[in-house]
């Protein structure tokens, strides 16, 4: 049953690795609405909250890397070096905090990604900031408020109306349980032989 469910995650994490790296193309017609959509960032919070947060954070780190490796946007240096550390960070975070909530439910969901988004923010100002330098020729803080917050409010918006609507679309069909205390259920039931 274990061997079962980690190919079963290791699948998923295949198809959100792939759907990572097409969004961006759907988006990516009008690079400044694109950029702004953060379409890569979709998968890699959904990877963490299905597959879990280790799953989440290799998805991630590989998902910019590969996307600049094979059709060399985002650039490798600086911004998908840095990206790799921010999608790491997503979906690192709202893996581990959605694995340990007491509840799967939407205030526990928008508490997970609220953290993520601002921890994923951090890290990439430090990646850039380690990358590039900071002051005038490297990152300032304007700069950093900008492209992580000022520029990414509608791809902020879209994730948080698009994720929670898709979890719950799962929990209607039972692929992901949404709404019960799945640590204690999962604990009290027998095991299979």
């Amino acid at each position: 049953m274990e061997k079962m469910n980690y190919i079963r995650k290791i699948v998923l994490c295949a198809m959100f690795l792939a759907c990572g790296m097409v969004l961006p193309f759907v988006t990516g017609q009008i690079p400044q609405i694109g950029s702004m959509l953060l379409p890569m960032h979709i998968p890699v919070f959904l990877c963490g909250l299905i597959c879990g947060g280790r799953y989440g954070a290799v998805v991630g780190f590989i998902m910019p890397l590969m996307r600049s490796a094979i059709f060399t946007m985002p650039p490798m240096f600086p911004d998908a070096a840095a990206m790799a550390f921010e999608l790491a960070a997503y979906g690192f975070i709202v893996g581990f905090m959605y694995e340990n909530a007491r509840w799967h439910c939407i205030k526990s969901l928008y508490r997970c990604m609220f953290a993520a988004m601002i921890g994923g923010r951090a890290v990439w100002g430090l990646a850039m900031a380690a990358l590039i330098g900071f002051g005038d020729n490297g990152l300032t803080f304007t700069m950093f408020v900008t492209r992580a917050f000022i520029n990414a409010i509608p791809g902020i918006i879209l994730q948080l109306v698009f994720i929670p609507s898709l979890m719950l679309a799962l929990d209607k069909t039972h692929l992901v349980p949404f709404g019960k205390n799945i640590r204690i259920e999962e604990k009290a039931k027998p095991e299979k032989i």
